[in-house]
């Protein structure tokens, strides 16, 4: 995978106007290659919503085919090309690709040939996180869901805050969008700062916030400095004090949060109550009620009434707004219940995360069938034991855990490992675990596996077919 180099020096002198400190966003005509990618495509959005020109392709993109993202795109009036470079011209500013991105693409071959400049997609969000007061949610998990809250938070207060998400909003999605952008009037910008990458450490936001220091693409002591230069870019510095390592990173408790109440802070939240699939807890004494489940959904409408808070916002405020939030697409989103079973999809899909999905469900039944894709080789290789210790962890005698063979997006990884060999080291563990290599022999396998009162839970990421998967297995149901 080629790793494009950051532009500090560009190509030619008649772009120097790029590196121009007092304004971090002056070209007008930019194209995204890989432009259906949720990051790729909630910047393209952002800059449209923004007065820029903006256009993209992707390999998604083929004549005849349908594709909801283009679909949406181009109903915004962002122009969509299949990936063949004809969208690239010589009045093209600058083209925007993801390190997905190869040099081979002929996309980026005719860049070349014409001189055009090229930015990686989070070299140009630290540009555009500059233009505004930027709130920076980072962590390994939980940074969707928390800056989707803070946003519906800040609107509901009158702030208009922009938000730049790596995944959709239902409240945006209603409206016919893809929902992981939208453009304020405002002066704060909401943005997700990824770890996985390291991009997170371009970025200076005015408040930087840690919600939690987990393995998952990088070990601990990466992640932890990492996550230390973010916190020394940040104006303001905000951490979950009930996360022992991003506790140790913490600045002022008073701005912190905690979900332990024996953990003080500015922000505690308290008496959590499951009630169906709404919770119910207290932050500072003032109740409040989200309409989605698990104790980590608490903790991130924690982080986001505390950031909120600091910056002005009341915790009262704060309860109301997400009272009434929706929900982010694919983070426990309930797609029905049939014959007792309820069927739950999540993005769950590093040891933790799928623990606490797992968790968050054994609330809603008295057992919980959870079935996960793994996504990556060399990601499940590395995260292999810490997948078994945590998930053999949380079942309950009655939960069962199945999975499908690893996602394979191409390339050249090497096929050392199966999601097999994770089930058979949960079978030792005396799990109920059981593999189905074709996800689509699930429904099948599992239907003498279901009770009149059990949760199904999906789990899995990276692949862009999960949401088809989740809606055909709710029909086989």
């Amino acid at each position: 995978m080629w790793l494009f180099p950051s532009y500090s020096i560009l190509l030619t002198s008649h772009y120097l106007w790029l590196l121009m400190p007092d304004n971090p966003l002056p070209f007008q005509k930019i194209f995204f290659i890989g432009i259906a990618g949720t990051g790729m495509s909630a910047i393209a959005q952002y800059l449209h919503g923004s007065g820029k020109i903006v256009s993209g392709s992707d390999r998604y993109f083929q004549p005849g085919v349908f594709n909801e993202t283009r679909d949406k795109l181009e109903a915004e009036g962002i122009r969509c090309f299949e990936q063949n470079g004809d969208g690239i011209t010589a009045d093209t500013d600058l083209v925007v690709v993801s390190t997905a991105i190869e040099e081979t693409v002929p996309e980026v071959i005719k860049t070349r040939e014409l001189n055009i400049p090229i930015l990686k997609r989070s070299e140009l969000l630290a540009r555009i996180a500059e233009t505004k007061k930027t709130i920076a949610i980072g962590g390994t998990s939980g940074k969707s869901t928390t800056a989707g809250m803070l946003y519906d938070i800040l609107l509901h207060a009158g702030l208009q805050p922009g938000i730049i998400s790596g995944a959709g909003l239902i409240s945006l999605i209603e409206q016919g969008k893809i929902g992981n952008a939208a453009v304020g009037k405002g002066e704060w910008l909401v943005i997700e700062a990824d770890e996985s990458d390291g991009s997170i450490v371009q970025y200076k936001p005015a408040i930087g916030v840690l919600l939690n220091v987990d393995k998952d693409h990088k070990d601990l002591d990466e992640l932890m400095k990492v996550f230390g230069i973010f916190k020394n870019n940040s104006a303001q510095f905000i951490v979950n004090r009930s996360h022992p390592l991003a506790a140790s990173l913490g600045v002022d408790a008073g701005r912190d949060f905690s979900a332990d109440p024996h953990i003080r802070a500015g922000y505690n939240a308290d008496f959590f109550h499951p009630d169906g699939l709404s919770s119910r807890f207290r932050i500072n004494e003032t109740p409040f009620v989200i309409h989605t489940i698990g104790k980590i959904n608490m903790e991130n409408a924690l982080a986001a009434a505390a950031v909120a808070n600091v910056i002005g916002v009341s915790l009262g405020t704060a309860a109301e707004a997400v009272s009434d939030y929706k929900g982010i697409y694919r983070r426990h989103q309930v797609l029905g219940k049939k014959n007792g079973v309820l069927v739950i999809d999540d993005y769950a899909h590093n040891p933790v995360k799928c623990a606490g999905s797992i968790a968050a469900c054994q609330a809603l039944a008295p057992k919980v069938i959870a079935w996960f894709q793994p996504h990556g080789y060399g990601p499940t290789k590395f995260l292999r034991n810490d997948f078994v210790h945590e998930i053999s962890s949380v079942l309950r005698r009655e939960d069962e855990i199945w999975m499908s063979e690893i996602f394979y997006a191409g390339g050249t990884a090497i096929k050392d490992i199966s999601a097999a060999d994770l089930i058979n080291d949960l079978k030792e563990k005396g799990s109920h675990a059981y593999f189905v290599s074709d996800r689509k022999d699930l429904p099948a396998a599992i239907r003498e596996h279901l009770t009149d009162d059990c949760v199904v839970l999906l789990m899995g990421a990276r692949d862009p077919s999960l949401e088809k998967f989740a809606a055909w297995f709710w029909e086989q149901l």
